[in-house]
């Protein structure tokens, strides 16, 4: 498998606007070079001893993997879930030039370029 460094992270919430705010916040914060907004999408799962079937928006985010930590404790600051959904999967191929401008984009202490997802 081939290592980019670069990670695809998605959380899920329960309206387009906190979708927007999760999105949003993670991009202006620097922790994320972007990320999409899909939904709604129906989920269901088991809370509380009861299978719930709910509407959802999933926030795709993309980072680099050094910036995983900081993603992850920015989603659960500003997520009002009790346990909010936060999964990464390693981006193992993509194009040379994007996956550079999200490493560029999350570099802590710089301010990046304007880009593209």
């Amino acid at each position: 498998m081939v290592e980019t460094g670069v990670l695809t992270v998605l959380t899920t919430t329960d309206s387009k606007e906190k979708a927007e705010a999760l999105a949003r916040g993670a991009v202006e914060a620097r922790v994320a070079a972007c990320a999409q907004i899909s939904g709604p999408v129906t989920s269901v799962y088991r809370w509380e001893g009861e299978v719930r079937a709910e509407p959802e928006w999933q926030v795709l985010l993309k980072t680099a993997a050094a910036r995983y930590d900081a993603l992850e404790a920015h989603l659960r600051a500003a997520h009002d879930y009790d346990t909010p959904e936060i999964i990464a999967t390693p981006v193992v191929r993509g194009g040379a030039d994007y996956l550079a401008w999200v490493a560029e984009e999350v570099r802590e202490g710089d301010g990046g370029e304007a880009g593209s997802d």
